[in-house]
């Protein structure tokens, strides 16, 4: 069965990368172009423990706790390990060290360099140092005798030559020259064979020459027909029965040396360079790195025991050797684990669990403290807060109304559920719920009077801020990360399994106010081979998303749902090994907050990091161009105008000056593209503008064109004037048509009431032409027929359903109250309700045994029972009430004199 092959992690900037492990097969450590050495702790450590040994690293060696680097400053230096601290320097070149390596013993250290020579150093007295001598250009790689009695090195000469440490053995001339080990094909990475040092392998050209010692002839040839590129490393297992290969086109092959048979290939998922490889001591895993600074893991290698032919190729892999056919199509990705948005990852001894638009939640646990630190960025809202983090809390999220946390389950112990609702106005601030035993929490989040976490089952459970348990439904797919705004549920969810690097997820968003509903259900686009890195809302409720390729995408909701990329946070790195970490989005003024950091996807908690501000730009063609740009400044100015039409529709707060000066931005882009068209002579891209303006945008546009002498291009306009403006009129009569039928309601609405309270008279009103359905209407009522009767049922089927019309560019603005973001709309008091207020404890001394429902009852039979007359004398329960049934025949006054 193939080995796995894991995602690749980025590690060090672009350039030649190297990567060994260590001792114990614990730590992964790589250097790279950037001049850093990282110490990693398995292939998912997101951040890996760093050594800086110059401005670039180009090779490094590790054995019995000593760290070797070759850096760019002509040394090699010595470090403690896992310490990094400095030990000293080995020796010196008067150019680049290139390679180095150690013996087996680990006493001594071959170093090469660009200056032609060859070193080897005792470790304990770097004074005792012999120089190899006898290369004719930069030597490429260096290789100890497993006997740590010869030594190997290859250069850019062409040549390979064995030393005995002193004098050349022998000397081969197999490499294509060239003069320097930049412009080399090949790093020509050869190997002794371990444990005897039996044979010598040397890549050479597309193939891997073995060579026998003490003959030093060359006794076999291992090759790959799928790997047509030049051959670059290769490495040796501890038990030096297989024997690892890499190609400059990133193929990596494996074969049994003892029946030379191809027993593993895999290819970089880029097709980039492979620049070194290692085995794991215990030859189960390969790790290996490119020239992007990437690093990788092969899982699950061959050992070194008879290979299963029927599952091998031949040496020259061309075909299978059996029947038994062998998979070579796309291999599964790994899924993606579940994160919260917004997060470090949880292995960090010191981490942020949470940083929103709220506050940040921090988490701390080491030696001296195991706590949660909750920091609010308004201090209004609450003060600070520091909780003893006994129950492992992993999960966090925060709002203005409370603090959720999530903490796994044990054997013995629940998975549980805390929430801190510190805007609770009683006595307890706070609640804890434990899930059911085997279910523990993945992700959470907060909305405005509700919580929601998924479960491992895979389920999705909700609460309200006080504690109740509300719906549960069952996830199509594992979670991956949930957010939350307003009423709005986002959940990201792996739809499927995904190949050759790509995750298959999906989004699910859901509306959990009054109207509970599903918006969409549909594939969440990532860049190819990425993951999800940060799901959420922009500030105006816009679900918005980001990959770990720095690509940030927001939902369209004017074009069907669909995900428009705003900015590529990659653009603005001054290094591959940089990376923004995304904490926020805004539309209004549109700008996307992040935190830089350098050499690393995660920023540290201390000393608290800067947020930085960067700005949206869609990714169309060639805005170098005046054209290009006006036409980015147009679309990002529709896209991020979307989100006026989904407050407006949902009661949020309308900012009005933000809403005219967009309308007002695109109507002055418009022209600027429809005076640039003309100056080009684009007559038919002018009609095309014209086809997107308002109404009397076309008017002006009509004017330019006759000034600028096109008349037949004014005249084509003319006719889409006139085509808009009859559109204006049809919707202006739809809109009276609408309120007219509307007021009707209203009428219908208003005689229910006054006749369910017994007020009557309200016919005579003659203010207003609605009078007489009015009176039509009472009539009926007052003689016993039903409103469910062929007439009234009619005129009611027959009203048509409003539907609000989205906000464009060439709608009319009218004014309207601003509302409260996510604020409940004040609901008036009827005066029954007013009334049995004030009489509820007078009805419940005189019955307590009732139930609500039975109380209410009783208060409607006394309320009905007063006559008008009554009810002015007995208080102002009529006078308020008025405020609930004003006449709608006479809205000038607060009520006329029938009423």
């Amino acid at each position: 069965m193939p080995c796995e092959k894991k995602p690749m992690r980025y590690g060090h900037s672009e350039g030649h990368t190297e990567v060994c492990f260590d001792d114990s097969g614990k730590f992964i450590v790589t250097c790279g172009n950037d001049g850093d050495v990282r110490i990693w702790e398995g292939l998912d450590d997101d951040d890996p423990r760093f050594i800086t040994v110059g401005e670039k690293a180009h090779s490094l060696a590790l054995k019995n706790g000593k760290l070797v680097t070759a850096s760019s400053n002509n040394t090699v230096q010595i470090h403690t390990f896992p310490e990094g601290e400095p030990d000293g320097i080995l020796t010196r070149f008067t150019t680049n060290a290139t390679h180095v390596t150690f013996s087996r013993s680990g006493s001594r250290v071959a170093a090469a360099s660009s200056d032609f020579l060859v070193k080897v150093v005792a470790l304990s007295d770097s004074s005792d140092q012999k120089t190899l001598r006898g290369h004719e250009a930069p030597v490429l790689s260096v290789s100890f005798d497993p006997r740590d009695q010869l030594l190997a090195s290859s250069s850019c000469d062409g040549s390979v030559v064995v030393w005995n440490i002193e004098d050349q053995v022998t000397r081969w001339t197999l490499l294509k020259k060239s003069s320097d080990v930049s412009n080399a094909k090949s790093l020509c990475r050869l190997a002794f064979q371990p444990p005897s040092g039996k044979l010598l392998a040397v890549p050479v050209e597309e193939k891997v020459h073995l060579y026998e010692r003490d003959t030093w002839s060359h006794v076999t040839t291992l090759s790959d027909d799928l790997s047509t590129q030049v051959m670059n490393v290769v490495c040796w297992s501890p038990c030096g029965k297989l024997l690892a290969a890499a190609s400059v086109g990133g193929v990596i092959t494996v074969w049994d040396v003892g029946s030379k048979l191809c027993v593993e290939r895999q290819k970089h998922e880029k097709g980039f360079t492979v620049c070194a490889l290692a085995f794991s001591p215990c030859g189960s895993q390969i790790a290996y790195t490119d020239t992007e600074g990437c690093l990788g893991l092969l899982e699950g290698v061959s050992s070194g025991a008879a290979p299963d032919r029927s599952k091998l190729y031949s040496a020259s892999c061309s075909t299978p050797v059996s029947l038994r056919p062998v998979y070579d199509g796309p291999m599964p990705t790994p899924p993606q684990r579940a994160f919260q948005p917004g997060s470090t990852p949880a292995h960090l001894t010191h981490r942020f669990m949470m940083w929103n638009s709220v506050g940040i939640v921090r988490a701390y646990n080491d030696d001296q403290d195991n706590a949660v630190d909750i920091e609010f960025h308004d201090s209004a809202v609450h003060h600070a807060m520091h909780l003893s983090n006994t129950l492992g809390h992993n999960v966090a999220d925060i709002s203005q109304e409370a603090v959720l946390l999530g903490c796994p389950g044990t054997d013995e112990l629940a998975s549980k559920l805390q929430c801190l609702h510190f805007s609770s106005w009683d006595n307890h601030k706070d609640w804890l719920v434990d899930l059911p035993h085997g279910e523990d929490v993945r992700a959470l989040c907060l909305g405005v009077g509700w919580a929601a976490v998924a479960t491992s089952a895979p389920l999705l459970r909700l609460f309200t801020s006080g504690g109740l348990q509300r719906e549960v439904f069952s996830l199509s797919g594992r979670v991956v990360c949930l957010s939350a705004h307003g009423d709005q549920l986002c959940v990201v969810y792996h739809r499927g399994t995904g190949f050759d690097g790509e995750q298959c997820l999906g989004v699910q968003l859901l509306s959990l106010g009054h109207r509970r509903r599903q918006i969409l259900d549909q594939p969440l686009p990532l860049s190819p081979r990425s993951h999800l890195s940060w799901m959420g809302f922009s500030a105006e409720g816009t679900p918005c998303s980001v990959d770990s390729e720095g690509v940030v995408r927001m939902l369209n909701r004017s074009l069907g749902n669909t995900w428009t990329p705003v900015c590529n946070t990659r653009d603005t790195c001054k290094s591959k090994s940089d990376h923004y970490w995304v904490i926020g989005v805004h539309e209004n003024p549109p700008q996307i907050r992040c935190i830089p950091c350098k050499g690393s996807r995660f920023p540290p908690t201390l000393p608290r990091p800067a947020v930085a501000v960067l700005p949206f730009k869609i990714p169309l063609c060639q805005t170098s161009t005046e054209k290009g740009q006006m036409e980015e400044q147009y679309w990002r100015s529709v896209l991020l105008h979307n989100h006026h039409s989904f407050l407006s529709v949902n009661g949020y707060a309308l900012d009005q000056d933000a809403l005219s000066h967009s309308l007002k931005e695109q109507q002055e882009l418009l022209m600027k593209m429809f005076a640039l068209s003309c100056k080009l002579e684009r007559e038919f891209r002018c009609v095309e503008l014209a086809e997107m303006m308002p109404q009397n945008l076309v008017t002006l546009a009509i004017k330019y064109a006759s000034r600028s002498r096109r008349m037949a291009l004014a005249e084509r306009l003319s006719k889409i004037a006139l085509e808009k403006a009859q559109e204006d009129q049809e919707e202006e009569h739809e809109e009276e048509h609408e309120e007219e039928h509307s007021g009707f309601l209203l009428v219908l609405w208003c005689a229910l009431g006054a006749k369910s309270l017994g007020i009557t008279g309200l016919e005579h009103c003659t203010d207003n032409p609605l009078y007489s359905c009015y009176s039509i209407f009472i009539h009926s009522v007052s003689s016993g027929a039903s409103p469910a009767q062929p007439r009234v049922a009619n005129v009611l089927d027959n009203i048509p359903h409003r539907k609000s019309a989205p906000l464009t560019s060439s709608s009319k603005t009218k004014k309207s109250p601003v509302l409260k973001p996510l604020a409940p709309r004040a609901k008036s008091k009827t005066g029954f309700q007013l009334w049995l207020e004030e009489h509820r404890k007078s009805i419940l001394a005189e019955n307590p045994d009732l139930e609500e429902t039975d109380v209410i009852k009783e208060a409607m039979g006394r309320f009905r029972s007063l006559t008008a007359e009554e009810r002015l004398v007995r208080g102002h329960y009529e006078q308020k009430e008025v405020k609930t049934y004003v006449c709608p025949l006479t809205p000038q006054v607060s009520h006329c004199a029938h009423c």
